[in-house]
């Protein structure tokens, strides 16, 4: 019987020795965790932030500066000195994949300046032809009223459809349009 007795002794104490042991482990690895974190964190806002910077500048290369828009979260105003140069609106519609991120350059006066696709996860091949110059430079000085996806060539006013990609061009085209319509409620259609 206490032979019996001690193996389960031992078997008890092997199991509260391995749980300690993991638990030791585990709070190790949350402690190395949490200081890497803290480390590392300030550096990687700063290094969103340099980019979020360079996306706008590269976007409107005219802007000295760009400054939020109070009560607006996705627009930013482009600024040389005092005058304004362009609005800029974030805008992420749902393509055919996932949301196709971008930023949208606005003139004053309603007008497409420039746009860039931040994240495009759509088919590889179909739709991310939507960040390639050939439809990208369609929308380039449109106004809300033409942009509108059609696969007519004949059609020059509205924006030429991704060909096996219309569900990307829609979202695009749609995400672009968001952003005019937003800037003319905005400016008043200044």
């Amino acid at each position: 019987m206490s032979e019996a007795h001690e193996a389960r002794a031992e078997k008890k104490s092997g199991i509260l020795a391995i749980a300690l042991n993991l638990t030791v482990a585990c709070i190790v690895s949350g402690v190395i965790l949490a200081v890497a974190y803290f480390i590392t964190h300030p550096v990687a806002v700063q290094k969103q932030k340099e980019a979020d910077a360079l996306a706008l500048q590269t976007l409107v290369p005219a802007a000295t500066s760009f400054v939020p828009v109070d009560g607006q979260d996705n627009m930013t105003v482009a600024k040389n000195g005092d005058t304004v140069v362009a609005y800029v609106v974030e805008e992420a519609p749902r393509g055919y994949e996932s949301a196709v991120e971008m930023l949208v350059a606005v003139s004053s006066d309603g007008k497409v300046l420039n746009f860039s696709i931040t994240s495009n996860k759509e088919t590889p091949g179909l739709g991310t032809k939507a960040s390639e110059p050939a439809f990208m430079d369609q929308f380039i000085g449109k106004t809300s009223e033409h942009l509108a996806v059609t696969k007519d060539p004949a059609n020059k006013e509205d924006v030429q459809a991704i060909t096996g990609a219309t569900i990307t061009s829609k979202a695009v085209t749609k995400g672009v349009k968001a952003a005019v319509d937003e800037v003319a409620a905005y400016t008043g259609g200044k």
